[in-house]
């Protein structure tokens, strides 16, 4: 019987994958237990920022929607969480519910964007830059917001300062909220992560990822075949946005802070040098390149942000002219020549043996 969560679209299949995966996941739930918790708080900073990679994915890499509006929605994500769990958090239900609430208003965003340029037919490079366009806009309108009169109920948006004095995320728990932070907020986004890279495995190898990989190598093609290019692409879109917003609220719960910064023009790059780096065209390089470059650039950060960044620059102007497809998706096709090399081949009479 095949398996759903296996198949064209993606790399790494077959027992010894999976294997290695359960063995990668079995790490990931002891290292709590070998670690101080700030670095399990670094850690699970780290995971926030997958999602918004893996939505780029699936948009860029399997859709062919270079958008560079990924931090566009991450703020609406990271703004939203905070504007309606100072509001209404506490007395309608806890954080949880603010959450959901958040990603509710990206994915509306996601669809009212994405309809006016999707059926609009804007596409190509005007589809990065219409999304580019769009987050810059936001970035620059939140900076300006530090005045007292910039507020929404009880948030006020603070400006360049950032907004401030939300909660952490609570599970509700027997009348009693569990609050999410240090190490019960990794194991909860580990889990997510977990739950959403499965879930992209069974979309891009569904039927719904195979259509949406003929509408990226050739959309005339597939409309002439007659499938609705416009709604497989709208759908893929506002997926991938809320993916973005998702990390936006995330990493608002983690710091309980967000500014325009994580938003503007240097925070905008880097999802697409984490994707390009990795492999846009696979969920797995995806995640694993996202987590190393993260874990790369902060360390870097330590030392200069400046040279930091300028070493992405270089990163990503290195693997658009290396290996255009991506270093760990490139590597993972080398490994495969390789493999399919080293096969025994049998002689045409033991073949008719």
């Amino acid at each position: 019987m095949s398996n759903p969560l296996n198949g064209p679209q993606t790399l790494g299949q077959g027992r010894l994958f999976w294997s290695g995966a359960a063995a990668v996941l079995a790490m990931a739930l002891v290292y709590p237990a070998f670690v101080d918790s700030y670095d399990v708080g670094s850690s699970a900073y780290f995971l926030c920022w997958v999602f918004m990679a893996l939505g780029l994915c699936l948009m860029w890499g399997y859709g062919g929607m270079m958008s560079f509006g990924q931090t566009f929605f991450f703020g609406l994500g990271g703004y939203g969480y905070g504007v309606i769990e100072i509001n209404l958090g506490v007395a309608h239900g806890g954080a949880m519910a603010s959450l959901a609430a958040a990603l509710a208003v990206t994915g509306l965003a996601a669809a009212l964007i994405g309809y006016f340029m999707i059926y609009g037919r804007i596409g190509g490079m005007f589809f990065g830059i219409v999304t580019f366009a769009l987050t810059l806009a936001l970035a620059f309108f939140l900076n300006q917001t530090a005045g007292p009169e910039w507020h929404i109920g009880a948030a006020r948006l603070n400006g360049f300062n950032g907004m401030q004095g939300m909660d952490p995320l609570a599970l509700p728990w027997f009348g009693d909220d569990i609050d999410l932070e240090g190490t019960p907020f990794y194991y909860f986004v580990l889990a997510l992560l977990v739950l959403t890279y499965l879930l992209l495995r069974l979309l891009v190898n569904s039927r719904f990822g195979n259509v949406l990989v003929a509408i990226r190598e050739d959309p005339l093609r597939a409309e002439l075949l007659g499938y609705d290019v416009r709604r497989y692409s709208l759908v893929t879109f506002v997926i991938g946005s809320m993916l973005g917003g998702l990390s936006g609220a995330l990493y608002c719960s983690w710091g309980q802070f967000i500014s325009p910064s994580s938003i503007g023009l240097p925070a905008a790059a880097m999802p697409v040098v984490w994707v390009a780096f990795s492999g846009r065209s696979d969920v797995t390089a995806t995640l694993v390149g996202t987590l190393f470059l993260i874990a790369g650039f902060q360390a870097l950060t330590i030392y200069s942000e400046q040279w930091a960044l300028i070493l992405m620059g270089v990163l990503l102007a290195g693997t658009v002219l290396i290996a255009p497809d991506g270093l760990i998706v490139s590597l993972a096709k080398v490994l495969a020549r390789r493999r399919a090399r080293s096969r025994p081949v049998l002689e045409p009479s033991l073949l008719e043996q």
